[in-house]
């Protein structure tokens, strides 16, 4: 969704097929390093995002961290964990247990440094424009996208 608004933004602003392919591209970097954020958010403590932890979870959904942290785990306990996630037990104390599993299994850690790459892809397409008043919109984008708090 980013980057085909990114690209129509630049088709629509007169670049060149070769800026709007560029700008597609960054459009990717921030979609990842956004969705990597949101991934992220299912394992703050309530309060924080003002949403319950763990709603990926309960929905059964592998995100970014789980993904890590399954791929570290121990052969018996990744098949203990993903049996936990896809019963569906929607408990407090599984979400809790599953958090716990991913940041012990730097899935937390992993993430974060995975976003900021995409981050820094981004902004290294950006910085290969010249300097403008669009370019600084965008960089605020990206910057907003990897530090929003919701």
């Amino acid at each position: 969704l980013i980057a085909s608004c990114t690209a129509c933004g630049a088709k629509s602003a007169g670049a060149s097929q070769e800026q709007v392919d560029q700008v597609y591209q960054m459009g990717i970097q921030i979609g990842m390093a956004f969705q990597i954020k949101d991934d992220l958010f299912d394992y703050q403590p309530h309060g924080l995002i003002g949403k319950p932890t763990g709603n990926d979870i309960k929905d059964k959904k592998f995100t970014l961290p789980l993904i890590y942290a399954l791929n570290q785990a121990d052969p018996s306990r990744r098949k203990s964990m993903i049996r936990k996630i896809k019963n569906g037990n929607r408990s407090q104390h599984v979400v809790n247990e599953v958090v716990l599993f991913v940041k012990d299994m730097g899935g937390i850690e992993f993430a974060k440094a995975k976003m900021q790459e995409y981050k820094t892809a981004a902004m290294d397409i950006l910085y290969s424009f010249p300097e403008s008043p669009s370019r600084n919109s965008l960089r605020d984008l990206v910057e907003y996208t990897v530090s929003r708090k919701k």
